[in-house]
């Protein structure tokens, strides 16, 4: 059974009319038959009476019409999402994406991209760092914007930039008014921590082991809102990127003067994976965009 079959039965149940339907098709009304024929022994039935030259779909047509026009109507919606994906500038991107940058890079690099290429869509996916790596791992997603993480030889991770970190602190904390603090002088503070399992955690804990401490966590989040939000209403410090969502006579951003505190926010793909046509576009540009 041949896709150009289908289609020829159903111009001839449309128009119920052999020569029509040949003129319809621009072919010779004999080979039409020919192909209505050879489907009707390939499925054991007459899809038509015939009487004389006039032709008229019976029962057993019918049900097998209905199947057919929505088979070759999925069909034809499968062939043009490939078209879709095949052209760069109209297709989809998946990216996964950590919580925190959310806030900060993500927005930044849809506005740029979207500015230039408004035809392509994104499906996101905000998730830990470890998730997001399997959904890479999975091919559920085309890239991840991630910071750095243990070497995987699936994975591709090309730096985009480097983002300080600093130490957020109430309003009427001690060090509120000081521009900068040794985090060693926090060891003995509350601290709002990413909740274990975020990327953040770690590099918090791995920053404050340098300082010569392990941080006392009073509360834990998800995202930098939360994380701000506590230490705005008193209840701990906390190390985040730069914020600006909560008015400066509720909560202070100190810099850390020792040890410097960061980290590399980059963009991570499967090595051995073609990506589509519009995610190499986006991987492209996102690269090109931090090079500057």
């Amino acid at each position: 059974m041949e896709w150009q079959q289908l289609e020829y039965f159903c111009v001839v149940a449309k128009t119920e009319h052999f020569r029509k339907a040949a003129e319809q098709l621009s072919i010779s009304q004999p080979a039409l038959s020919r192909s209505i024929n050879k489907l009707e022994q390939e499925l054991g039935v007459t899809l038509f009476d015939r009487s004389g030259r006039s032709v008229q779909i019976n029962k057993f047509g019918r049900v097998f019409l209905n199947r057919v026009e929505k088979g070759l109507n999925e069909i034809s919606n499968g062939i043009e999402e490939i078209e879709q994906l095949k052209n760069p500038y109209t297709g989809t991107v998946s990216v996964a994406f950590l919580q925190t940058l959310g806030i900060t890079i993500l927005p930044e690099i849809i506005h740029s991209f979207n500015k230039q290429y408004p035809q392509v869509e994104f499906q996101l996916y905000q998730n830990k760092i470890l998730n997001s790596i399997q959904q890479l791992l999975n091919r559920e997603v085309d890239l991840c914007l991630i910071n750095s993480f243990e070497s995987n030889t699936n994975i591709t991770w090309s730096p985009l930039r480097e983002e300080e970190l600093f130490l957020y602190v109430p309003a009427n904390h001690r060090f509120a008014k000081r521009d900068s603090v040794a985090l060693r002088e926090l060891a003995e503070d509350n601290f709002i921590g990413f909740k274990k399992g975020l990327g953040m955690r770690e590099i918090i804990n791995n920053i404050c082991e340098k300082a010569g401490f392990t941080p006392k966590i009073k509360f834990e989040g998800e995202d930098v809102f939360t994380l701000a939000g506590l230490v705005s209403s008193g209840l701990g410090v906390t190390i985040i990127p730069e914020f600006n969502g909560i008015s400066s006579e509720k909560i202070k951003k100190v810099s850390i003067s020792e040890p410097y505190c960061n980290r590399e926010i980059g963009i991570a793909w499967l090595s051995d994976n073609t990506l589509s046509p519009s995610a190499e576009l986006f991987r492209k540009f996102v690269i090109e965009l931090f090079s500057c």
